[in-house]
Protein backbone atom coordinates (compact mmCIF):
# COMPACT_ATOMS: atom_id res chain seq x y z
CA UNK A 1 0.00 0.00 0.00
CA UNK A 2 2.91 2.43 0.94
CA UNK A 3 3.89 2.06 -2.85
CA UNK A 4 0.51 3.14 -4.05
CA UNK A 5 0.37 5.92 -1.96
CA UNK A 6 3.58 7.25 -3.23
CA UNK A 7 2.80 6.61 -6.69
CA UNK A 8 -0.98 8.64 -6.22
CA UNK A 9 0.37 11.13 -3.26
CA UNK A 10 3.85 11.68 -4.96
CA UNK A 11 5.30 10.96 -1.19
CA UNK A 12 4.35 9.43 1.82
CA UNK A 13 4.34 11.82 5.26
CA UNK A 14 6.45 9.24 7.43
CA UNK A 15 3.94 9.97 9.77
CA UNK A 16 1.23 8.09 7.89
CA UNK A 17 3.33 4.94 8.29
CA UNK A 18 3.83 5.22 11.49
CA UNK A 19 -0.44 5.79 12.37
CA UNK A 20 -1.21 2.58 10.10
CA UNK A 21 1.65 0.67 11.54
CA UNK A 22 -0.96 -0.75 14.10
CA UNK A 23 -3.61 -1.94 11.44
CA UNK A 24 -1.19 -4.79 10.00
CA UNK A 25 -2.31 -8.37 10.98
CA UNK A 26 -5.95 -7.74 11.89
CA UNK A 27 -5.14 -5.06 14.22
CA UNK A 28 -1.85 -5.78 15.92
CA UNK A 29 -1.23 -8.75 14.69
CA UNK A 30 -4.33 -10.67 16.35
CA UNK A 31 -5.62 -11.66 13.14
CA UNK A 32 -9.35 -11.14 14.65
CA UNK A 33 -10.17 -7.46 12.53
CA UNK A 34 -10.40 -6.75 9.27
CA UNK A 35 -7.38 -7.66 6.90
CA UNK A 36 -4.42 -4.56 7.24
CA UNK A 37 -4.27 -4.32 3.09
CA UNK A 38 -7.74 -3.24 3.37
CA UNK A 39 -7.50 -0.79 5.81
CA UNK A 40 -4.53 0.50 4.52
CA UNK A 41 -6.41 1.09 1.38
CA UNK A 42 -8.77 2.51 3.08
CA UNK A 43 -6.42 5.18 4.59
CA UNK A 44 -4.79 5.96 1.22
CA UNK A 45 -8.84 6.94 -0.20
CA UNK A 46 -9.13 9.07 3.03
CA UNK A 47 -5.82 10.79 2.21
CA UNK A 48 -6.36 11.34 -1.45
CA UNK A 49 -10.22 12.15 -0.82
CA UNK A 50 -10.77 12.63 2.74
CA UNK A 51 -12.32 15.73 4.32
CA UNK A 52 -10.43 18.34 6.46
CA UNK A 53 -13.03 20.01 8.28
CA UNK A 54 -16.67 19.27 9.41
CA UNK A 55 -19.58 20.06 7.05
CA UNK A 56 -17.23 19.47 4.29
CA UNK A 57 -18.67 16.28 1.82
CA UNK A 58 -17.61 13.22 2.32
CA UNK A 59 -19.26 11.38 -0.03
CA UNK A 60 -17.00 11.10 -2.04
CA UNK A 61 -14.54 8.69 -0.05
CA UNK A 62 -17.38 7.15 1.59
CA UNK A 63 -18.15 5.62 -1.88
CA UNK A 64 -14.80 4.88 -3.35
CA UNK A 65 -14.10 2.92 0.33
CA UNK A 66 -16.95 1.25 -0.07
CA UNK A 67 -16.51 0.27 -3.12
CA UNK A 68 -12.89 -0.92 -2.68
CA UNK A 69 -14.34 -3.11 0.29
CA UNK A 70 -16.69 -4.57 -1.94
CA UNK A 71 -14.09 -5.72 -4.54
CA UNK A 72 -11.68 -6.37 -2.26
CA UNK A 73 -13.92 -9.00 -0.90
CA UNK A 74 -15.20 -10.59 -4.12
CA UNK A 75 -11.09 -10.71 -5.58
CA UNK A 76 -10.28 -12.25 -1.97
CA UNK A 77 -13.02 -13.82 -0.61
CA UNK A 78 -13.21 -12.20 2.51
CA UNK A 79 -12.38 -8.64 4.28
CA UNK A 80 -11.68 -10.58 7.86
CA UNK A 81 -8.03 -11.26 8.63
CA UNK A 82 -8.45 -14.26 10.23
CA UNK A 83 -10.24 -15.66 7.52
CA UNK A 84 -8.17 -14.65 4.63
CA UNK A 85 -5.38 -16.54 6.67
CA UNK A 86 -7.92 -19.46 7.07
CA UNK A 87 -8.20 -19.67 3.38
CA UNK A 88 -4.26 -20.06 2.70
CA UNK A 89 -3.02 -16.39 3.04
CA UNK A 90 -0.38 -15.43 5.70
CA UNK A 91 2.52 -16.82 7.41
CA UNK A 92 2.15 -20.65 7.65
CA UNK A 93 -0.30 -20.92 4.82
CA UNK A 94 0.46 -21.50 1.34
CA UNK A 95 0.33 -18.18 -0.18
CA UNK A 96 2.31 -15.33 1.34
CA UNK A 97 0.53 -12.05 2.56
CA UNK A 98 2.69 -10.70 -0.02
CA UNK A 99 0.23 -12.09 -2.77
CA UNK A 100 -2.47 -10.85 -1.33
CA UNK A 101 -1.47 -7.46 -0.75
CA UNK A 102 -0.81 -7.65 -4.35
CA UNK A 103 -3.92 -8.14 -5.26
CA UNK A 104 -5.53 -5.74 -2.66
CA UNK A 105 -3.25 -2.94 -4.66
CA UNK A 106 -4.46 -3.97 -8.18
CA UNK A 107 -8.00 -3.64 -6.89
CA UNK A 108 -7.31 -0.82 -5.24
CA UNK A 109 -5.63 1.26 -8.34
CA UNK A 110 -8.73 -0.29 -10.74
CA UNK A 111 -10.69 1.80 -8.27
CA UNK A 112 -8.84 4.90 -8.30
CA UNK A 113 -8.64 4.61 -11.75
CA UNK A 114 -12.28 5.06 -12.38
CA UNK A 115 -11.97 8.44 -10.21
Amino acid sequence: MLTVGEYALGAVDPKLCKVATGLGGGIGGTHQELCGALSGGVLLLGALYGRTEAGKSDDLCMHLSAEYRTRFAQELGSTHCGTLRESGFGLGGTIPCSVLVERATRVLLEVLAEV
